[in-house]
């Protein structure tokens, strides 16, 4: 089964609000991701909210990537959405540990999808949070990462878990 495209919808919780705040240093973000994941960029358009907050999209020559940031909340929504030779896994764990994110959620969706019933799958869907802030609330040591993750297949959802 071959996918013409690989969407990557990412939520981040726990970012650092400044930096959700501050479009010259997002933009920069964004364009970099990019680069880590191997796509050409196009082209960036980025945009300040009032009172806060930033929307953005750099456009690639594999598609696109997309950020709307809700500092107030420390939270950022992104997409990634490339064709070809990228690796749009290798942006989202950049832009994952450069917001400071210490929770949240991929879903991978591969699209385009040829000779099948539905042009649209959902591979994955990962679920993860820091341990340091549970280690920390229950008084212990820090440092490890807890991920749920949850594979489809033929079968359906196989959930699974890694640290």
């Amino acid at each position: 089964m071959k996918a013409l495209g690989r969407h990557l919808l990412a939520e981040y919780h726990g970012c650092d609000p400044e930096l959700l705040d501050d479009i010259d240093r997002i933009e920069v973000l964004l364009n970099r991701a990019a680069s880590i994941a191997g796509a050409n960029v196009v082209a960036s358009v980025f945009h300040p909210f009032a009172p806060q907050g930033v929307t953005g999209v750099v456009v690639v020559e594999e598609s696109h990537l997309s950020i709307h940031t809700w500092p107030e909340h420390g939270y950022a929504a992104v997409d990634f959405y490339t064709c070809g030779d990228c690796h749009p896994e290798r942006a989202d764990d950049y832009l994952r540990e450069q917001l400071g994110a210490s929770a949240g959620e991929v879903m991978k969706v591969v699209r385009g999808l040829e000779d099948e019933d539905a042009s649209m799958e959902v591979r994955s869907h990962v679920v993860f949070t820091s341990a340091d802030d549970d280690a920390e609330d229950a008084g212990g040591s820090t440092g490890s990462a807890v991920e749920l993750r949850c594979e489809i297949g033929a079968d359906g959802c196989t959930a699974g878990s890694g640290n």
